[in-house]
C-alpha cells in the first residue's frame, strides 16, 4: 500500500456525513507499515460503533465508514471475517454496515459484511505458520484481501 497522509483519508471518504468527516479521528500514520498493508483500518475511540476503511483504488485514497452494532456474535462458535476470510471466534467479528454513497446512504440504504472487530485484516493475513512457499502464500492472501475490499468498497459506491 502507498502511504497515507491525513490530508489524504480526510479527503478520501465517500460515504461520510460532513459532522463525520470533522470528527474523524486520524490513526498514527508515523507507526503504519506501509507495505504491510492493502488498507489502513481503525476504529473510533470516542465512538466504538463506528469504523473506518482507506486503501487505494484507480490510484486514488478511497475511504469508507462502517458501523458496528453493540452486541457481538454468540460466544463459543467460530466466524469467517468476509475480507479476509480468517477464521477466529465469534466475538471477534462484527457485522459492520456502510452507508451508500451519495442520496442513496443519506436515504438510509446500506449494505454490511461480516468483518474483524478491530479491522486489523492485514496483519491477520500475514500470521501464518512457516511454510516454505510463505512469501507466495502470503502474496496470494494479500491479493485476495485487496480484492475483497475494494469490491466492499465499489458496493458502497455504487447506486442501487
Amino acid at each position: 500500500m502507498k502511504p497515507l497522509t491525513e490530508a489524504d483519508i480526510r479527503s478520501s471518504f465517500v460515504n461520510a456525513t460532513p459532522e463525520q468527516l470533522h470528527r474523524l479521528p486520524i490513526p498514527g500514520l508515523h507507526e503504519t507499515i506501509w507495505n504491510e498493508r492493502e488498507f489502513l483500518g481503525w476504529r473510533d475511540p470516542a465512538a466504538a460503533h463506528l469504523g473506518y476503511i482507506v486503501h487505494w483504488m484507480d490510484d486514488r485514497p478511497t475511504g469508507i465508514v462502517l458501523r458496528a452494532p453493540n452486541g457481538s456474535l454468540r460466544t463459543g462458535i467460530s466466524a469467517m471475517c468476509s475480507l479476509c476470510h480468517s477464521s477466529q471466534p465469534a466475538t471477534q467479528v462484527k457485522l459492520f454496515t456502510a452507508p451508500r454513497a451519495g442520496e442513496a446512504g443519506r436515504n438510509g440504504n446500506s449494505i454490511g459484511s461480516y468483518i474483524c472487530e478491530d479491522l486489523a485484516c492485514p496483519l491477520l493475513i500475514r500470521i501464518t505458520p512457516p511454510r516454505a512457499d510463505q512469501r507466495e502464500f502470503i502474496e496470494a492472501r494479500s491479493a485476495g484481501l485487496l480484492r475483497r475490499v475494494q469490491n466492499f468498497t465499489a458496493d458502497v459506491m455504487r447506486a442501487p
